[in-house]
């Protein structure tokens, strides 16, 4: 059974005036327009053979009240969609871990006059990003405050002694995806609050021997870190950005 439509009244009056007067039958091929629908229209019918209300709309099909001329007024002329084959998968979008991949097609042919719907032109599937990089997703960063900068001169190396060349700081734009009760409890790591975009500084005597300082993470991945101080504070992070030869502003943080 249809639920009720706009023009159910309309039809049930028609129905009895039908059934006082006889009138001889109607169906899909009477109608003066729009013989045919596409989808579900409860506007678009006419009267069966025994005076009852019928459907010129290709959703007769499926509740099975289409008028008896339905096919032979309707179908002739119906054309199909037809679509191209599939493109190919697109790029997983997790660099590492779980991610999604898709594809497309497109419509090379519209159905048309009530003929067979479009299939799905869309697929998605499950995907694991295995980028080369994926190694450095999985460190730690280890952070503090930057207060713990340091750049002092030792008095004691003598002029001879070779010393190590200083690397340029380089900033990261963390956006904080989560954060651990404990960081609230310590004055430097109550700014480490979920969603709250941060600055680390990765100083040049902090960097290690890939000239990087250690889980500085891939941008739009999400990576790991602790408070090297406060214990049990930690959570992740999503990189958003890198600038090379930046200091970050105050009230900022450091890796270590």
């Amino acid at each position: 059974m249809r639920e009720p439509g706009t023009g159910v009244g309309y039809q049930l009056v028609f129905c009895v005036w039908l059934l006082v007067h006889g009138l001889v039958e109607g169906g899909c091929g009477d109608r003066e327009a729009h013989k045919c629908c596409p989808g579900r229209n409860n506007d678009c019918s006419d009267f069966s053979l025994r005076k009852t209300p019928c459907y010129c709309d290709t959703y007769c099909e499926k509740t099975r009240d289409c008028c008896e001329d339905y096919h032979s007024a309707c179908q002739i002329s119906a054309v199909d969609c037809v679509v191209g084959p599939w493109g190919p998968w697109s790029e997983c979008n997790a660099l590492c871990g779980t991610g999604s991949k898709d594809r497309t097609r497109q419509v090379t042919v519209p159905p048309r006059n009530g003929g067979t719907p479009c299939p799905d032109l869309k697929q998605r599937r499950g995907c694991l990003g295995e980028n080369s990089a994926c190694d450095t997703a999985k460190e730690v960063a280890k952070i503090l405050p930057d207060s713990f900068k340091r750049d002092f001169k030792d008095p004691w190396r003598r002029p001879h002694m070779l010393t190590r060349e200083k690397l340029p700081s380089y900033c990261i734009y963390f956006r904080l995806t989560q954060v651990s009760a404990a960081c609230r409890l310590h004055f430097w790591s109550r700014p480490l609050a979920r969603e709250r975009r941060v600055c680390v500084e990765c100083q040049g005597n902090a960097v290690g021997s890939k000239k990087r300082c250690q889980g500085d993470g891939l941008q739009g991945a999400r990576t790991f870190w602790t408070a090297a101080s406060i214990a049990g504070c930690q959570g992740s992070w999503v990189q958003e950005s890198l600038q090379e030869k930046c200091v970050c502003p105050q009230l900022s943080f450091i890796f270590i």
